[in-house]
């Protein structure tokens, strides 16, 4: 045979509150109490998660020309693989450069590209990341430049906030371009020259 308890307030001999329901909100404890809760606590029959739920990072492993005109970056791509790497998570998948993230958030994009300059001080170039929430057309959303220093080479990160509400229409893609035809975005595939992270912070 059931039974049903019908109260308000659950106190402790010292009178202070356990559990507490008023006006549809249900307060376990009080101020400074620690809350243990044995098993999986849930919200609508689904387990809550805490933490960061996935986190990954790319790169890319070779040297690649930067022309005047805009590409892609859609070959020589790998994730980390180095001594003492891992990832939380499914991770990120990409298809002729294109990145898809495996489920809906806020995420944390950073990006960096290490450029060298093999010729000329007047030319400048830049990788820049660009984001579809269509599936089709992309827009320019962060940019990381390489100035006029002849003979030189630099690393340059750049970032952004990415609100992935549909899986399928959200996704980003890096891209280069210079003002001549002496620069490079250089990679590797034993180590992070130019890289790609990704971290999911959040619901969306």
């Amino acid at each position: 045979m059931s039974s049903i308890l019908k109260v308000d307030e659950i106190q402790d001999t010292s009178g202070n509150n356990i559990i507490n329901e008023n006006a549809n909100t249900i307060t376990i404890g009080k101020a400074g109490d620690t809350t243990n809760i044995v098993g999986t606590l849930q919200n609508d029959g689904a387990a809550l998660i805490s933490g960061i739920t996935m986190a990954d990072q790319w790169r890319l492993t070779t040297d690649t020309s930067i022309t005047t005109s805009e590409q892609t970056l859609s070959a020589n791509l790998e994730r980390v693989d180095s001594t003492g790497f891992n990832y939380i998570g499914t991770g990120m998948t990409q298809s002729s450069g294109i990145f898809t993230f495996p489920a809906t958030g806020i995420y944390y994009v950073r990006f960096q590209g290490m450029f060298n300059n093999i010729g000329s001080d007047t030319n400048y170039a830049y990788l820049f990341m660009e984001v579809t929430t269509n599936n089709s057309s992309y827009a320019n959303i962060s940019y990381a430049a390489a100035g006029n220093e002849p003979d030189g080479q630099g690393t340059n990160p750049g970032d952004y906030f990415v609100d992935v509400t549909d899986t399928s229409n959200v996704k980003v893609r890096f891209r280069t371009v210079a003002s001549g035809g002496d620069y490079r975005v250089m990679g590797n595939t034993g180590y992070n020259r130019t890289s790609f992270t990704f971290i999911r912070l959040g619901d969306t």
